[in-house]
């Protein structure tokens, strides 16, 4: 039982801050996941930056040190480990990745990106207000969970949103069960894919960038999860310009949408709407089996049941 949030501005402004809209969502939904939050910002691009987790016995000198043989600048540090890092020349991410880890033993890329602004941790909505101030973020659009633990451990990799690894700019959450997890998962590790947890949420990332590399599109990714997850599932992905969901064909997660001319929300419950933008607009439940993907500054919007 987990929560899941999105929002995106339909004409790509960035005020009011996106972050207080995410935060006041997941706050309301806190009772469905104690055990970690996390939010997914995207915004107007710059420059190519990873945010990386390290452990805390690695030193800031050690740290600098394999950054800088990597040709990577330190660019923020917020505590805890999580620093901002920026890449100065056309890499191959999945390669990177793994020479950081290498070199960083324990350390983990939380995400990647021109656009993408990541934060997760153990702990409430509460407690990543209190570490991030996520309520002073700005962005376009983005994504929010917040995680009650079934199966998997509780810890900053397995909390979610999940980055897709070697994809820039993409990020999912996901409330439910994909039961055909370790399936899926096997078949992707003999394809070459690595994964990084035992959740079976981060399979839905592994997914679509296989499906993008196959030359599909996020839509037809999406669209085509429908038939490849089994269980009981809701998720939302986001990429840099780009908000959508699927919801299984049986219905057994709930997700409320609400969409007016300027904006589309989805959370798991209405009261994380409400709460977040008030009462001026209707929130419908949409059926089983429906995916939905909008862009921003364009009219592009799909759905598909059945």
């Amino acid at each position: 039982m987990c929560g899941i949030v999105g929002f995106l501005d339909k004409h790509g402004q960035t005020v009011p801050p996106l972050g207080q809209t995410l935060l006041t969502m997941l706050q309301a939904l806190s009772c469905r996941g104690p055990d970690s939050a996390g939010v997914a910002l995207f915004g107007e691009g710059g420059t190519l930056q990873l945010r990386l987790s390290v452990p805390p016995d690695i030193e800031r000198q050690t740290l600098n040190e394999a950054l800088q043989e990597e040709h990577l600048t330190l660019v923020r540090s917020y505590g805890a480990g999580v620093h901002d890092v920026r890449i100065a020349a056309e890499v191959d991410l999945t390669e990177l990745e793994r020479r950081i880890q290498q070199r960083l033993p324990g350390s983990e890329v939380l995400c990647l990106g021109e656009h993408i602004s990541l934060f997760k941790q153990v702990g409430s909505p509460d407690d990543l207000e209190a570490a991030y101030r996520i309520s002073t973020l700005h962005g376009t659009h983005g994504i929010g969970h917040t995680r009650m633990s079934t199966e998997s451990r509780v810890d900053l990799s397995h909390s979610q949103p999940f980055w897709a690894h070697g994809v820039a700019d993409l990020a999912t959450v996901h409330n439910g069960h994909i039961t055909n997890y370790h399936k899926l998962r096997r078949r992707f590790e003999q394809e070459g894919y690595r994964f990084y947890t035992d959740n079976d949420s981060e399979v839905i990332g592994v997914y679509l960038r296989d499906r993008l590399a196959a030359g599909r599109s996020l839509e037809g990714a999406l669209r085509s999860s429908l038939e490849d997850f089994d269980g009981s599932f809701c998720y939302l992905a986001a990429t840099k310009d780009q908000l959508g969901f699927v919801k299984d064909r049986f219905g057994f997660k709930p997700l409320m949408l609400a969409e007016t001319e300027d904006f589309v929300a989805l959370a798991t419950e209405e009261i994380a709407l409400r709460r977040a933008l008030g009462h001026d607009f209707p929130v419908y439940e949409p059926p089983p089996g429906a995916m939905r993907l909008w862009s921003i500054h364009a009219e592009t919007a799909s759905l598909a049941a059945g």
